[in-house]
């Protein structure tokens, strides 16, 4: 499964639109994404899987690129 992580740039970082940044990451499950995640210094603000013809959608975007972890 694919799963689009928006997040922040630093931990500690407040969560502001603007700045947010979004990566895909292919996993299992959510917890597994926060796992390949954790060593990274973000603030992750939410996890979202992405299927069907939403991952399509997605696919389709100039920036898509799933992150190999």
């Amino acid at each position: 499964m694919v799963f689009k992580v928006y997040y922040q740039e630093f931990a500690n970082e407040v969560p502001v639109r603007e700045k947010t940044k979004t990566v895909y990451v292919e996993a299992e499950s959510e917890r597994e994404v926060r796992e390949k995640l954790i060593e990274r210094d973000i603030n992750i603000e939410f996890i979202q899987k992405v299927t069907g013809s939403h991952l399509e959608y997605e696919q389709q975007n100039e920036d898509y690129k799933v992150l190999e972890i």
